[in-house]
């Protein structure tokens, strides 16, 4: 079940609070399942991680008809970074919502992110209910290179704001959490999501049951550290 928490607005440099039910003291929501940094060129997307943080990603999978891949990068139990690039072996795919620009982006970016639910039809329900426009739940797969499939439902809100909306994902009963056995050895230590319109992004938060810190400032982005044998991977700062 989906809990509705607290979530911290930091506004002009003071801490200021709006309460729901509870502060939300962690760093990082409890729904986090996986972060999506996105690049365009996969190889130099490995190659950044693993200089930032002395843990080199690894290669999981094509994404078949959507025109990416990615490598994989656990942060933690049932986290994980994606890092997610163009496929050059798929033409012609067009990259919408948080995707589109993939294949221009100068520098690895955090493009959106991805929150877990156990019940993603009753999660459906409650947002039909609230009168949030939504796609899904829809099916999802991909073969890891071992050839083992994963499957899963993703569930996404129309408007994703640009990324700072998450879409929920619920995995296959037969498909191991891509955190298992992804390289180990990094830590997901803070995230928080930045927008200049940070009240009404909480409320959105607040209806959508998402328990994630909402920082005032601009541009609108994804913050996050990583922490590794080697260093810090700053995201956003």
């Amino acid at each position: 079940m989906i809990s509705r928490r607290h979530f911290l607005i930091i506004t002009g440099g003071a801490a200021a609070a709006m309460t729901h039910n509870l502060f939300a003291t962690d760093k990082v929501p409890t729904m986090l399942d996986h972060l999506l940094l996105g690049c365009s060129d996969l190889d130099e997307g490995i190659a950044f991680v693993e200089q930032h943080t002395g843990v080199r990603p690894a290669m999981g999978g094509v994404h078949p008809g959507r025109g990416t891949r990615n490598a994989l990068l656990a942060l933690g139990p049932l986290r994980y970074l994606e890092v997610i690039a163009p496929d050059p072996q798929q033409k012609g795919i067009t990259w919408r919502g948080p995707l589109a620009g993939l294949n221009q982006l100068a520098v690895p970016a955090l493009i959106w992110w991805v929150a877990h639910t156990s019940d993603i039809v009753g999660l459906a329900e409650r947002w039909k209910k609230a009168g949030v426009a939504f796609s899904g739940p829809t099916p999802g797969s991909r073969a890891r290179p071992d050839g083992k499939m994963l499957h899963w439902q993703s569930l996404a809100p129309d408007d994703n704001r640009g990324g700072l909306l998450p879409f929920f994902i619920q995995w296959g009963a037969d498909t191991v959490h891509p955190s298992v056995d992804a390289p180990t050895g990094c830590t997901l230590e803070s995230f928080a999501v930045v927008t200049p319109e940070a009240a009404s992004l909480t409320a959105e938060f607040q209806k959508l049951g998402i328990d994630a810190a909402v920082e005032s400032g601009k541009p609108a982005h994804l913050r996050a550290r990583i922490t590794g044998p080697k260093g810090t991977l700053a995201l956003g700062e």
